[in-house]
């Protein structure tokens, strides 16, 4: 078998198919793994996605897991890794991006690497180090409130020093625009100033594509997912459609949310007002001992042979607050990803066979609850989200399964989503 070309380390199960849905439209051949595997790869693939669950877990074992991965990929022969966290760069001042970025470089014997969550495709831009959602900055775009790893400031460089020993610089769009050679000086400039990291702007595809040849060498490339289409031509791959064909989609279709993002918010309304058979999930009657995956469950069972069903615990920021004031931020936020997760499994064992799952932790926990090992990569819904094919554990049963990032895709993602696979 051909060595693997790229090793891919993703925080969350949700950017793992983001990423590999770019490396898919950029020509490579992508299978997401879920969690490290056990076994040696046994497929010819171009490129392999390790799925963890690591982006707010405590930054020692999000350091040991990610660590993990990287001598399994080293193991299949991984040419370059490709550490992707989410396009908001969302994190804490204790990390986790700054810390497994640098255990990640001492493991490589790395001594410079880039960092950008760039991905103009979802309108995630960055310019003078500072990082911007659409029209606004970080931190006035609803990510000041999200109930993990609320973003306050949107300075890259200032977020992710704070994180790092190492001394993080930044490669300006003034830079990246005269192009790869410009990069390339530019490194070896901030590397004899003593920077180890820097944060790379982005503001189109373009600049993601000049960026790519200048990342050809490196052993440790960090970013969101927009980076990754401009390093498969670093390899010899052009674009190609035959990356993302799946097996025939049929059976019934659902919709499960734990996403509190703006975004999502907006999709649930959107699928609501169009006349959607939707259910909400109340954390507090989950806190009472109230079985709420079973109600949810026989409240779907004879809507979803009709319909596509969408259960959710999507909420308002000051709604999650309330909740989070009475139950404790962890508690409420692991109590509904097990009920979500719960219900997303008694939907697959009802009949479901194409499923939508929207939030980065609530993937985890579905994918996880369904006993998926590994994923097909297929074709993109919206920017960031592919459709995937799965085998799960519910007698073996195979599923089309979406893992939608709370801030991605359009306000008529759940509705478009049905329609991609016909």
């Amino acid at each position: 078998m051909a060595k693997l070309l790229l090793g891919c380390i993703a925080d969350d199960f949700t950017g793992a198919t983001d990423l590999a849905n770019n490396l898919v439209r950029a020509g490579m051949r992508v299978v997401q793994a879920i969690g490290v595997p056990a076994t040696p790869l046994d497929a010819e693939v171009d490129a392999v996605v390790v799925a963890l669950k690591s982006r707010t877990i405590a930054p020692a074992e999000a350091i040991a897991q990610s660590l993990e991965a990287l001598r399994w990929l080293q193991a299949q022969g991984a040419q370059q890794i490709y550490f992707k966290y989410c396009s908001t760069f969302d994190s804490t001042p204790q990390g986790n991006i700054g810390p497994v970025t640098e255990a990640l470089m001492e493991a490589l014997k790395c001594g410079f690497t880039i960092a950008t969550p760039a991905f103009p495709d979802n309108k995630r831009t960055v310019f003078k180090g500072y990082l911007f959602a659409g029209e606004v900055l970080l931190n006035e775009s609803g990510m000041q409130n999200h109930p993990l790893t609320p973003m306050t400031d949107p300075n890259l460089v200032r977020v992710l020093q704070a994180q790092c020993t190492r001394k993080v610089g930044l490669i300006d769009h003034a830079v990246v625009a005269r192009g790869a050679a410009a990069v390339t000086e530019r490194i070896e400039q901030l590397q004899g100033e003593g920077v180890s990291i820097a944060i790379v702007d982005a503001v189109s595809n373009d600049d993601l594509l000049r960026l790519g040849p200048a990342l050809a060498k490196m052993p440790l490339v960090t970013a969101g997912s927009g980076v990754a289409i401009g390093l498969p031509a670093n390899f010899g791959l052009a674009p190609s459609s035959q990356a993302s064909a799946l097996p025939t989609a049929g059976g019934l279709r659902a919709v499960v949310s734990g996403s509190c993002s703006l975004a999502t918010n907006r999709q649930v309304l959107d699928f609501i007002q169009r006349g959607g058979a939707a259910l909400a999930v109340d954390p507090l009657r989950i806190a009472a001992g109230v079985d709420v995956a079973a109600e949810a469950l026989a409240w779907a069972a004879p809507l979803v042979q009709k319909q596509p069903v969408l259960v959710y615990s999507t909420a308002e920021a000051g709604a999650v607050k309330s909740v989070q004031g009475k139950l404790g931020v962890e508690e409420a936020g692991a109590m509904v990803e097990r009920t979500i997760a719960a219900i997303a499994r008694g939907l697959v064992e009802r009949g479901v066979r194409q499923l939508v799952v929207a939030g980065g932790e609530t993937s985890g926990a579905c994918v996880q609850a369904l006993g998926i090992a590994q994923m097909q990569i297929g074709p993109q819904i919206d920017p960031g989200v592919p459709w995937c094919h799965a085998r799960t554990d519910v007698e073996g049963l195979p599923v089309h399964i979406a893992l939608k990032s709370g801030n991605f895709g359009g306000d008529d993602f759940f509705t478009k989503a049905f329609t991609v696979l016909g």
